[in-house]
């Protein structure tokens, strides 16, 4: 399906998805994550990346090996403009064509070090944290209206079959419909569409997504549809 932009960059009440260290000659990043987006719908898993820091040129990722994964470098315009907020999502491959375990073992868990330079030559450098506690998908259903839509999902309080066996603490829940987006709290099962947007739909059917985000930062989707007669 066809997704909005998620605003998934923006840290849940609670949730603790990186760790930041840096010299004392160094500047750190405002923002600075790695994490996996598993789709259990689709079967398929990527790692995604966002940071913000201000006026950098340059920017260089080390995973815990010290191996360099992703590097970038400003040209013409940017030159001395300088960047700030960068986001991206590395490719998710299904996991019945590139096994789970050879994926995994391309990010091993541990910090990450953002480093970067900024336009006027100050050294940035923060420190992320990638673990492997993954979310299982969220069990979802919708019940429709006369003028409502209220889509429901089961508590997720461990990893999907197959995946690592580590501990899984929720944070939040986000659900889009289209347009229309949500983050709440972990305590929730449920969320009522507002009536104004359920009436701005066309009938038919309409998609939906339930995402279960750990408090690593790492997020599991679960695909769903609604109809509107």
């Amino acid at each position: 399906m066809t997704r909005p932009a998620r605003l998934l960059h923006v840290l849940l009440p609670g949730a603790v998805a990186l760790s930041l260290a840096q010299p004392a000659w160094a500047l750190g990043f405002k923002e600075a994550r790695i994490y996996i987006e598993f789709n259990s719908s689709a079967n398929d898993l990527g790692f995604h990346v966002s940071l913000d820091a201000e006026d950098w040129e340059s920017l260089r990722i080390e995973d815990p090996t010290g191996t360099t994964n992703f590097e970038v470098e400003s040209k013409g315009g940017y030159t001395d403009l300088g960047l700030t907020e960068l986001f991206f999502e590395g490719a998710e491959p299904p996991l019945d064509e590139f096994p789970l375990a050879d994926l995994l073992a391309r990010f091993p868990e541990g910090k990450y070090e953002f480093i970067g330079v900024t336009v006027g030559g100050e050294e940035l450098m923060s420190m992320a944290t990638l673990t492997h506690a993954v979310p299982a998908g969220p069990v979802v259903s919708a019940e429709v209206g006369d003028d409502t839509v209220i889509i429901r999902w089961d508590a997720v309080t461990g990893p999907p079959d197959g995946f690592p066996r580590r501990k899984i603490k929720i944070a939040g829940y986000q659900i889009i419909v289209e347009d229309f987006q949500v983050t709440l709290p972990a305590s929730s099962r449920e969320v009522t569409v507002p009536e104004e947007f359920v009436e701005s739909l066309a009938r038919g059917e309409h998609p939906f997504e339930v995402l279960a985000i750990d408090v690593s930062g790492n997020q599991t989707i679960t695909e769903g549809f609604f109809e509107i007669d």
